[in-house]
């Protein structure tokens, strides 16, 4: 049975920035985890990063600037933090090698995991069209990712990779 990569703020565990999860209430989700297809990864918090922790946000770009080293992860008191977003995002890919993993639904907006969105780096809560780190990174090795409006989506495809 196919795994999937799943953000753990998304599966309610308190690790996001603040301490919190992300409240979803998705049918698929327990369809998943009863499935025992679910693959849980925080990649800030399995990088290192404290619970709770400075807001970050992607300065001058978005993930694939910061593989590019065009962009930079930085906290609002202007510490770099892009090394540890970027070992979360290779651990979370070697979860996804381990695991053959080929889907991925990853917290929209996060700095690591935003699929569509992230933050614009001013911490105005401005958003912009891209991709967080880890996201950028699993796509350029071929896992599609979703994100929590999206998952869906992500179900069909996945149900249509088992065919």
């Amino acid at each position: 049975m196919e795994k999937v990569l799943v953000s753990a703020c998304l599966l309610g565990r308190k690790v996001r920035y603040d301490g919190h999860a992300v409240s979803v209430s998705e049918s698929i989700l327990d369809q998943w985890r009863a499935e025992g297809r679910v693959i849980s990864v925080c990649p800030e918090v399995d990088a290192g990063m404290s619970i709770p922790r400075a807001p970050a946000e992607i300065f001058a770009g978005d993930g694939y600037g910061v593989w590019a080293e065009a962009a930079a992860v930085v906290e609002a008191s202007g510490s770099d933090v892009t090394d540890y977003f970027k070992k979360g995002a290779q651990l979370a890919l070697a979860l996804c090698q381990k695991h053959n993993i080929r889907v991925a639904v990853l917290t929209e907006n996060s700095p690591s995991c935003g699929s569509s969105a992230i933050y614009d780096g001013s911490f105005t809560g401005r958003k912009i069209a891209g991709a967080g780190v880890t996201a950028a990174l699993l796509r350029d090795n071929g896992i599609e990712v979703f994100s929590q409006y999206t998952i869906e989506s992500a179900n069909n495809v996945l149900h249509s990779k088992n065919r």
